[in-house]
């Protein structure tokens, strides 16, 4: 019984320290604020009739963005979605997008610096696509929605 007991504190021991807190990056986010930066000039990208959504797991990272339903004028402005694999070490945070509504930024990479203030997550990196022209800065940032 001796023995029992002490190989259950062991196991307990063990299990306890390979328990650490989830990340704050695990969860879903809505866009609040976003720019783009070119050069000197920064415009926001941030459209309020639009709302984006990201869901993060231990793995991997989604998004999707669609007009709001009180959006009258949505003949600019589509569904989209991107999806893929992640990596998080200490603020260096890259999503590897497999999937995308535009096929031709499948397969690229995007490195971020990110911060949390509260429930607030600020990214902050280089987004670019050889062969569509894109090399920009983005700043995007996200509230963390509450279950």
């Amino acid at each position: 019984m001796k023995n029992l007991f002490t190989l259950l504190l062991v196991a307990t021991l063990i299990i306890s320290c390979n328990n650490q807190p989830p990340s704050p990056l695990i969860g879903t986010w809505q866009l609040v604020a976003a720019t783009s930066t070119e050069g000197v000039k920064t415009v926001s990208t941030f459209d309020p009739t639009v709302k984006m959504i990201k869901i993060i797991n231990p793995t991997h990272f989604s998004f999707f963005s669609h007009p709001m339903p009180n959006n009258v004028d949505t003949s600019n402005v589509s569904f989209s979605a991107g999806a893929g694999p992640y990596t998080l070490k200490d603020s260096i945070y890259a999503e590897h997008l497999e999937y995308f509504t535009d096929r031709r930024w499948e397969g690229n990479s995007f490195d971020f610096i990110i911060k949390f203030n509260g429930d607030t997550l600020i990214q902050k990196g280089v987004e670019k696509v050889d062969g569509l022209g894109i090399d920009h800065i983005i700043e995007e940032k996200y509230i963390k929605i509450k279950n």
